[in-house]
């Protein structure tokens, strides 16, 4: 009886303790959080700055300030630079978790723009920067806001455009699903950085380096409850890149640090391995999450400069 007791005892106590990771591991992934503070790592606080020299190349340009509404009543906003000459090619750069537009994109500005002649598209997704929301998307719900802004381009540019998304992390799992899911025929190129298999994955995997190794997937299981009731989406069949890869209609670039540690390299490899359209991997040794434009700038701008010029 008093084993029984134990055991009824231990369950509840594994249940209990189940649901708070789960409702905590919610939190961080789908919840709107705080800017995080600068990390004091030397290669991150050099990151830092160039992020602001390259916001600051961006505001000094006279970014027209655009607002579109989703589906769902937000208040969507973006910066849109237009090319030094008018033309009908378009670079949309889609930021990742917890960050914002230009911090996370304003560094391609110069290379679509300036290179490659582009006007240039920068949104705040969901719960992010300047837009409204207090929950994230987690590519879900972005990529159908990234959709509506194709659309708000069709409309003000004309159905001839031609579009280039390019997203990192977060930013990255979005463009993917934008091309997996009937994409408007303006959309010609895509390019991935760093893009993750599917957010139940990715949210799996934080909760292994919490420590919780052998429950990660039980514990996810439980986040997704919370997800599905709270913010509409399921991690599993809603954001996930990789479940719906077969779809794939445009050509991507799969780019990807070797030593990321965030968003693993071996997701790359799956989603490139699945991919059926025509697809160029460039995997950066060295690189670290969201860190290889940094690490290799030259022959990253070489190897988009080409991959796209193939496909427009």
């Amino acid at each position: 009886m008093k084993k029984g007791k134990a055991l009824i005892g231990i369950g509840a106590f594994s249940a209990v303790t189940a649901a708070i990771f789960g409702a905590e591991g919610y939190r961080q992934a789908c919840i709107k959080r705080p800017k995080p503070h600068i990390d004091k790592d030397p290669k991150r606080m050099l990151r830092a700055e160039i992020r602001k020299k390259n916001n600051n190349y961006l505001y000094s340009l006279n970014p027209e300030d655009l607002e579109i509404i989703s589906k769902d009543n937000l208040r969507l906003r973006a910066w849109y630079v237009p090319a030094e000459k008018e033309t009908k090619r378009f670079a949309i750069c889609v930021h990742g978790h917890n960050c914002n537009g230009p911090d996370e994109c304003s560094h391609l500005l110069p290379f679509y723009r300036n290179t490659m002649g582009f006007n240039y598209l920068l949104p705040d997704l969901r719960g992010h920067g300047r837009s409204d929301g207090n929950q994230i998307g987690f590519g879900a719900l972005d990529y159908k806001d990234i959709k509506l802004w194709i659309d708000y381009l069709v409309e003000r540019f004309g159905d001839d455009i031609q579009i280039v998304l390019h997203g990192i992390s977060m930013g990255a799992a979005t463009v993917m699903l934008v091309n997996n899911n009937n994409p408007q025929k303006q959309v010609r190129v895509i390019i991935e950085d760093c893009g993750f298999t599917s957010a139940f994955e990715q949210v799996s995997k934080k909760m292994k380096d919490m420590g919780l190794k052998h429950t990660s997937n039980f514990v996810t299981e439980i986040t997704n409850i919370f997800c599905r009731k709270l913010s509409k989406y399921d991690l599993k069949k809603d954001a996930t890149p990789l479940g719906t890869m077969q779809n794939a209609v445009n050509p991507v670039m799969f780019v990807h640090g070797e030593e990321d540690a965030l968003v693993p390299f071996e997701m790359c490899k799956r989603l490139y391995d699945a991919c059926p359209a025509e697809k160029e991997m460039f995997a950066v040794p060295g690189a670290e999450h969201a860190f290889s434009y940094y690490d290799a700038k030259e022959e990253y701008d070489s190897r988009m400069k080409a991959f796209i010029e193939k496909h427009i």
